[in-house]
């Protein structure tokens, strides 16, 4: 009867054992329970959104011809003689752009701005007027290249936003023993490019490009005047240009052919005089800023709009009458300031 007491204190001690190993297994995670899974929220399905293939880069254009450049190049603007003696000129064929200035004695000037192309050689290099400060400001801080100025003007344009190329101080220039002085200084522009590495690239200052505009007349020639400088401008189908004749000649270029544009502008303008006295007479100033009526030629035709300039900072647009801009065709420009004698 003891035995059999002791037997079942036994068996009862065993179990209790087991139930607590059994515990213990399921609390210390040493055998594998059977756990129910995890559920998660299914994320709802969305949509495919096509990507658009990013647009290619167009070609790079220049702001002052419309025709495709490797990159921007830095502005010169070089003071050009054009007196009867100073012609044929060397290097404009290269410029983009061809400005056409009074100065004293009823003759002209021009101020040829190069930035997508530099020809080696420039000339003949002249003398800077107080009009030419006006028109450089458009350019940022372009370099600019002349002869020299009258004394009191020269201080202004060495205290003026430019690289400042002037003959006395800069290297490039040199005589050309086979012409008459002083019209014979020329500049070699590789040196000049050298010198004037803060200059300001090639901005806007206002053209646009692109077909031709619906209307204008056609027409083969278009002339304008200084009281001792007459410019005939020509069209030719065949160079696709307007070619230029001054004082009844073409003006020839010493690289070979005729010179010429792709779109010429005869901006009408106010002429005043300048502060500055030049050979004991103040010279004729062209207005570049404010606004009036101008001529456009480009393709055999003629279209007349509107030029506004506010400020010298800034460029020069050019407005038809329907308010839209004018475009120019692609190559050289030429602008020439005309308007009634001082």
């Amino acid at each position: 009867m003891r035995r059999r007491r002791w037997l079942i204190a036994a068996m009862s001690a065993a179990a209790a054992i087991a139930l607590s190993a059994g515990l213990i297994v399921t609390l210390t995670g040493s055998a594998a329970p059977v756990t129910k899974a995890a559920t998660y929220p299914h994320p709802r399905p969305q949509p495919l959104v096509p990507t658009k293939p990013k647009p290619k880069p167009g070609p790079l254009l220049s702001p002052f011809t419309g025709e495709r450049i490797k990159k921007l190049g830095p502005v010169l603007v070089v003071k050009i003689d054009n007196i009867v003696d100073a012609r044929p000129k060397t290097g404009l064929q290269s410029a983009d752009i061809i400005y056409v200035l009074p100065v004293e004695g009823g003759l002209s000037r021009f101020a040829a701005v190069f930035s997508s192309h530099f020809p080696p050689v420039i000339g003949p290099v002249r003398s800077a007027r107080e009009d030419d400060l006006e028109l450089l400001r458009q350019f940022g801080r372009p370099a600019f290249a002349y002869s020299g100025a009258t004394p009191h003007l020269l201080p202004f344009i060495h205290r003026a936003r430019i690289v400042d190329l002037y003959a006395g101080i800069a290297g490039g220039y040199y005589r050309d023993p086979y012409r008459y002085a002083p019209h014979n200084l020329y500049a070699d522009s590789k040196v000049l490019l050298s010198e004037m590495k803060k200059a300001s690239k090639a901005r806007d200052i206002g053209f646009r490009f692109g077909p031709p505009p619906p209307g204008g007349r056609v027409l083969r020639s278009y002339s304008a005047s200084y009281p001792a400088a007459a410019y005939t401008f020509r069209w030719s189908a065949r160079a696709q240009r307007w070619l230029v004749w001054m004082d009844g000649a073409p003006a020839m270029a010493t690289e070979g052919g005729q010179m010429g544009g792709a779109t010429v502008v005869i901006q009408y303008t106010t002429i005043k005089t300048s502060r500055f006295l030049e050979y004991g007479s103040r010279p004729p100033y062209a207005v570049s800023t404010g606004s009036g009526r101008a001529v456009v030629l480009r393709n055999g035709r003629a279209y007349t709009v509107h030029w506004s300039r506010p400020s010298s900072d800034g460029g020069t647009t050019y407005t038809l009458p329907s308010g839209k801009r004018m475009t120019f065709a692609p190559g050289q420009v030429w602008v020439m300031f005309a308007g009634a004698w001082p």
